[in-house]
């Protein structure tokens, strides 16, 4: 197990119950984020290398369009 110290400033080490806990809840959180971008930048390249053509997604439209004109408004 890697032991990590850092220096945090005192009232925000009044602030947790554990140091050791928030550290770990904290490098955590930030790990996941950064693979959620990096996930999320992967799909928005995927989009613009391979854009969606209308026979793909135009179906949606007419049918949306349809559902509406159905509607007894």
């Amino acid at each position: 197990m890697t032991q990590l110290v850092a220096r945090i400033d005192d009232e925000l080490a009044a602030l947790v119950e554990s140091r050791s806990d928030a550290v770990r809840r904290g490098l955590a959180a930030l790990v996941e984020q950064h693979r959620r971008r990096r996930t999320a930048d992967a799909i928005i390249r995927g989009y613009q290398d391979h854009p969606q053509t209308q026979e793909e997604f135009g179906w949606a439209d007419e049918a949306s369009v349809r559902m509406i004109a159905e509607e007894p408004w």
